[in-house]
């Protein structure tokens, strides 16, 4: 999701599964401000819903520009018979955690 999908998701009112982790933060003034300037805006939407959205953006964004290392290994090859070369970067075991604490949650909500 992009920052720039918010906008509609807010006034759409979606909503997700959410773990039953909470976490504290602290944030800059300006940041508080900002934030309830958008619940005024978006008033369907409380301070903690308005953090997730923003924070699910944010990762998504972050995601998307992790740095890809290309490593020695082929992997796979493209259209054109090009040579893909496995990933070396964090990306992987960025993925690979989330994975891991992923199916963590998903194992203690049967549970």
């Amino acid at each position: 999701m992009k920052v720039r999908e918010l906008l509609s998701l807010w006034e759409q009112t979606a909503a997700g599964t959410l773990t039953a982790d909470s976490y504290d933060v602290r944030l800059s003034i300006k940041d508080a401000a900002r934030l309830n300037a958008l619940a005024e805006l978006y008033p369907r939407r409380n301070i903690e819903e308005l953090i997730t959205d923003l924070l699910t953006a944010a990762l998504d964004e972050m995601e998307s520009v992790m740095p890809y290392q290309q490593g020695s290994k082929v992997v796979a090859f493209d259209e054109q018979g090009d040579p893909l070369y496995e990933d070396v970067g964090p990306t992987p075991r960025y993925l690979s955690l989330t994975e891991k604490h992923l199916s963590r949650y998903k194992h203690s909500d049967n549970h």
